[in-house]
């Protein structure tokens, strides 16, 4: 089936099945007479085998195959409009929702990956003075089946040709003001009966919850955690990211720091380059000291424009020499190539022009 079709619903009363962990599944198996057994037979045929429809399915009992509506429902959204990049590298999904809202999820590959970024909400309340999706406002949280929704419609649109893809909640809206759908979806994808992600191929970026910063460590996921954090001031952060007012730098910087100890793994500091006001010398020092200290890598973002908004990108020339100042500072340092800017689908810029509408 076409991954523009919308899929045909099941029983309105039965749960998605796309919301639902193994557990919890396998519960509603038994509260109807099936064993338990069933849940991880229909996991892999969802997420292994790729089945989206119940008749393929054919170690399960005919009577279950056509009574499976009652369990659970296989319905995706169906993808309202694609976008693809004049390279055929990106691709951008607008998924309709049950209740008409839309959001964007992204399809990036380049020569040594495929990722997948997905969003956590249909717009977002953070307001980042520099991001297309803040000026939506927050329209609603995702569900955990929206959620793991956009992995399964995006696998399906690039025919699974990459099984070590990785995952990252880079798209609309701030994941852990999402918090508990965010973490049931990353477990249903974790789960070894399902897709499997393993901790290492998936990244949370958040703009500073610090309490959910220490929350999430404590869920014993390990995956990675992405700061936004774009400025190296209070006093700039404030502006650039109005989240910083509640938990101001040294708070959200102590947060990132034990989260790392716990998890094990370096925390990536994103910062988009806005020029002339991010991107001077001072910057680059106070950038690698912050960097040396948590310890962390550096994701430099040369800033995706938006229009109406008053921020511009900086040269190559500036981003560069950034990038330079910062390598002997910082442990580790990398200039995230854009992609998909010529359909509204790089960092910054979704819900800028179809989501909501």
């Amino acid at each position: 089936m076409s991954s523009l079709s919308a899929h045909a619903s099941g029983d309105p009363a039965a749960p998605s099945f796309f919301g639902l962990g193994r557990a919890a599944l396998a519960e509603r198996f038994l509260e109807r007479g099936e064993p338990a057994y069933r849940a991880g037979q229909l996991f892999s045929w969802v997420y292994r085998k790729r089945q989206r429809g119940a008749d393929g399915m054919t170690d399960l009992p005919g009577a279950l195959r056509r009574d499976l509506s009652r369990y659970c429902d296989l319905a995706l959204p169906p993808v309202a409009s694609l976008h693809a990049s004049p390279d055929g590298r990106t691709h951008k999904f607008v998924l309709e929702l049950s209740d008409g809202a839309r959001v964007e999820c992204v399809a990036m590959r380049t020569p040594r990956r495929l990722t997948f970024c997905i969003s956590s909400q249909v717009g977002c309340a953070l307001k980042c003075s520099f991001c297309a999706t803040g000026l939506m406002g927050l329209r609603r949280n995702l569900r955990p089946e929206e959620i793991v929704a956009q992995v399964v419609i995006m696998g399906d649109h690039t025919a699974w040709s990459d099984e070590r893809f990785n995952l990252v909640f880079m798209g609309m809206g701030e994941p852990l003001a999402n918090y508990r759908a965010v973490v049931d979806a990353i477990r249903i994808l974790h789960d070894a009966r399902g897709l499997n992600l393993g901790a290492r191929r998936l990244t949370v970026s958040t703009s500073g919850l610090a309490p959910q910063i220490r929350q999430l460590a404590e869920e014993d996921l390990a995956v990675g955690l992405a700061l936004s954090l774009h400025a190296t001031t209070d006093a700039l952060r404030d502006e650039l990211v109005p989240v910083n007012r509640r938990w101001p730098l040294d708070v959200v910087l102590a947060a990132a720091r034990d989260y790392g100890r716990r998890s094990g793994r370096r925390v990536t500091l994103e910062y988009t380059l806005l020029a002339g006001v991010n991107d001077r010398p001072e910057d680059a020092e106070r950038l690698g000291a912050i960097a040396r200290d948590l310890p962390s890598k550096v994701n430099l973002i040369p800033y995706n424009p938006v229009p109406g908004l008053p921020y511009l990108r900086p040269s190559p020339e500036a981003v560069e020499a950034f990038a330079l100042s910062l390598y002997p500072r910082a442990p580790a340092v990398m200039v995230r190539q854009t992609l998909g800017g010529e359909i509204w689908a790089a960092c910054g810029q979704l819900g800028g022009l179809s989501a909501g509408a």
